[in-house]
Order: C-alpha cells, then sequence, then structure tokens
C-alpha cells in the first residue's frame, strides 16, 4: 500500500471539471494509498458538484482505511464548507506538508513506529 498521495487541484472545479477530477481522485483510490491529500491552494472556485466529488473521494478512500484530507484551501471556498458543514467532516489542513506531517506527528505520540517523509504529487 503507498503511503500517501497528493492530488493538485488548480481552477474552477465546477460541473465541467468534476467528472475530470473524480476520475483523477478514482485512479488514486484505486491504489489505495494510506493518505489521500487533495491540495486546494490553486481552487478559485467550487461548486456542489465539486463538493460531491470530494465527498466520494473522502468516502471510498475511508472504506478501505485510507486518510481522505483537504490541504490548503483558500479563504473564498471556507463558507462553501462551512455552510454545509463539511468543515466538520473533512480533515483541513493549512498546507499539503502539515496534511503529510499529520500521520508522522501521531505515529511520534503514541510512539509505536518510526516516522517516515514521503510525498507524491499527480496533475
Amino acid at each position: 500500500m503507498p503511503t500517501a498521495k497528493v492530488l493538485t487541484l488548480d481552477g474552477e472545479i465546477d460541473f465541467h471539471l468534476s467528472p475530470e477530477v473524480a476520475a483523477s481522485i478514482r485512479a488514486i483510490v484505486a491504489n489505495k494509498p494510506k493518505r489521500v491529500v487533495v491540495d486546494l491552494s490553486k481552487v478559485t472556485y467550487l461548486d456542489s458538484s465539486g463538493l460531491a466529488v470530494l465527498i466520494d473521494g473522502m468516502q471510498n478512500t475511508q472504506e478501505y482505511g485510507g486518510e481522505f484530507s483537504l490541504a490548503a484551501m483558500q479563504e473564498n471556498l471556507r463558507p462553501i464548507f462551512e455552510i454545509a458543514c463539511l468543515d466538520q467532516v473533512f480533515k483541513v489542513f493549512p498546507d499539503v506538508e502539515c496534511a503529510l506531517a499529520a500521520d508522522a506527528i501521531a505515529v511520534r505520540a503514541n510512539g509505536s513506529r518510526t516516522a517516515k517523509n514521503f510525498a507524491f504529487s499527480q496533475n
């Protein structure tokens, strides 16, 4: 099982682009990485179809025991997540590095494993 995969999204994630994003997430999830991080740093807009794709990706990742998180969310996207109470559902990190390090921090806290550095990007 791969350790982590990062999907960096760019621009407006709407009805027209959501199928492409969904296919990218499905391809990543098919490999069952321990952690899936979606980098939203370059996303300027997200509609309900984009939210649905992220929810689906999170659910599919959780089905096999993986962790799904969002990173570097732009301030203009936050209200979309808050209105739908999705800020309570998704793990949201300030940047990709923090999302990837979250496992390393948790591992150090319980002392059961050695922390690892990892990264993978898919555009």
